[in-house]
C-alpha cells in the first residue's frame, strides 16, 4: 500500500477551489480525492465535509456499489442541523434522479421512495432553515415537480400497495 502525502494547511483554500472546478467539470472522482485529502489535514473543514458529499452524488449515475451509504456516512461531519438535514434530503433527491434515468424494472417504486424520503428531510429542514434562506424550498419543490412529470414513479407506489385484508 502507499502512504497518502498530507497537504499543508496553507494550500488548503486553494485546494477547495480546485476541487469545486473539477466537480463543475465533471470530474467527481477528483473532487472526491481533493476534499479527503483537505479532511485529511482539517477534519472539521465544513466545505470540505459538503464538497465531499456533493461529489459522492456526483457519482450515482456511475453506479458505483454503495454510493449512497458512502454519500450518508459523511453527514455526521456536518455539523450545522440546517445542512445536515438539508444534504441528507440531497442524497435521497439525486439517488432517485439516477433510479428514474436509468429506467430499470423496479425503478418507479423506488424513485417515488426515495422522493418521498427527499420531501421528509427538506420538510425537516425547513422548520430549521435561515431567515431568507429558501433552498429547502426549492429542493422540495423539484421533487414535486420530478414527481408530476415522472408519472410512472406515482403509478409503480400506488400499485405496489396491498391493502390489508382478512
Amino acid at each position: 500500500m502507499f502512504e497518502l502525502k498530507l497537504l499543508s494547511s496553507e494550500s488548503v483554500p486553494g485546494a477547495l477551489a480546485k476541487a469545486e472546478r473539477y466537480r463543475l467539470l465533471n470530474q467527481p472522482w477528483e473532487a472526491e480525492c481533493i476534499y479527503n485529502d483537505v479532511l485529511q489535514v482539517d477534519p472539521d473543514n465544513q466545505d470540505a465535509a459538503v464538497g465531499l458529499l456533493l461529489a459522492i452524488t456526483d457519482q450515482f449515475e456511475d453506479g458505483l456499489r454503495d454510493s449512497m451509504q458512502k454519500a450518508r456516512a459523511v453527514l455526521p461531519r456536518i455539523r450545522d442541523e440546517y445542512q445536515r438535514t438539508y444534504h441528507a434530503g440531497i442524497i435521497c433527491e439525486r439517488r432517485a434522479k439516477t433510479i428514474l434515468h436509468q429506467a430499470r424494472p423496479g425503478s418507479g417504486v423506488m424513485a417515488y421512495e426515495l422522493l418521498r424520503e427527499a420531501k421528509g428531510w427538506y420538510e425537516r429542514a425547513e422548520a430549521l432553515r435561515p431567515a431568507g434562506n429558501d433552498d429547502v424550498l426549492l429542493r422540495w419543490n423539484a421533487c414535486a415537480r420530478l414527481l408530476m412529470s415522472h408519472p410512472q414513479a406515482l403509478a409503480a407506489a400506488a400499485e405496489s400497495f396491498v391493502p390489508y385484508s382478512d
